[in-house]
């Protein structure tokens, strides 16, 4: 049986109230000890289920998690398709594909991710775009923007690229000279090494379980 919030919710009020009863039995519910019981009782529960929650969050949230992969999934083809049961778009891990025509081993991963998480911070690009919900909306949301069709579309063959990862990688180190939309991006002076890593962690990201958020994305017929 999956708990969600609600479920757990009312399992907390129940506890406290049958709980709660015990030791209040024979006190008139006018004796303000009767509501100290119930307040104490209460408080220690409710700290008990945020201990809880916030362990197996962190638990959930680790690499290599079902919500969160292993940096080698930057191996594999990454999709995004509609989950009938959870009724939400979640990630597809596919079969495997060469990341800049070669397979990253476990560390080369780890290191590659987290020179682009850097690169990433040194360009403050959340000023202007959106990370797992922070940020900013001037520009486009990137939390599943490996997935954005206009990559293979539009960009590859604006940009002369093989492979989706180098064409981003291209366009990332030069966006001043490819117009997609009224607003441009500017020259934040990425080198290659830069861009590579940048593209490894935007696709890592894309393979995190975000609930469905952003909701379609890459699905409308009017957006793309």
């Amino acid at each position: 049986m999956k708990l969600g919030w609600l479920e757990i919710t009312i399992f907390s009020i129940v506890l406290t109230v049958v709980i709660s009863a015990l030791f209040v039995r024979g006190k008139d519910w006018l004796d303000p000890g009767f509501w100290a019981v119930f307040a104490i009782v209460g408080s220690l529960i409710m700290f008990s289920v945020l201990w809880f929650l916030t362990f197996d969050t962190l638990k959930k949230m680790s690499l290599g998690s079902k919500r969160v992969p292993s940096p080698t999934v930057i191996n594999h083809r990454v999709g995004y398709e509609f989950d009938p049961e959870r009724k939400i778009y979640v990630p597809t891990i596919g079969e495997e594909e060469p990341f800049f025509g070669k397979k990253w081993s476990e560390d080369e991963a780890i290191q590659l991710i987290t020179k682009g998480k850097l690169a990433i911070q040194s360009r403050n690009c959340m000023d202007c775009h959106t990370l797992l919900g922070n940020g900013a909306y001037f520009a486009p949301d990137l939390t599943k923007s490996w997935l954005d069709p206009k990559w293979e579309t539009m960009i590859k063959p604006m940009v002369g690229a093989q492979t989706k990862e180098e064409a981003i990688a291209k366009w990332i180190q030069n966006p001043q000279y490819y117009a997609t939309w009224q607003r441009r991006m500017p020259n934040l002076k990425i080198n290659e090494e830069e861009a590579k890593a940048i593209v490894g962690y935007l696709k890592f990201m894309s393979a995190i379980d975000t609930n469905g958020f952003p909701d379609h994305f890459g699905k409308s017929s009017l957006a793309y």
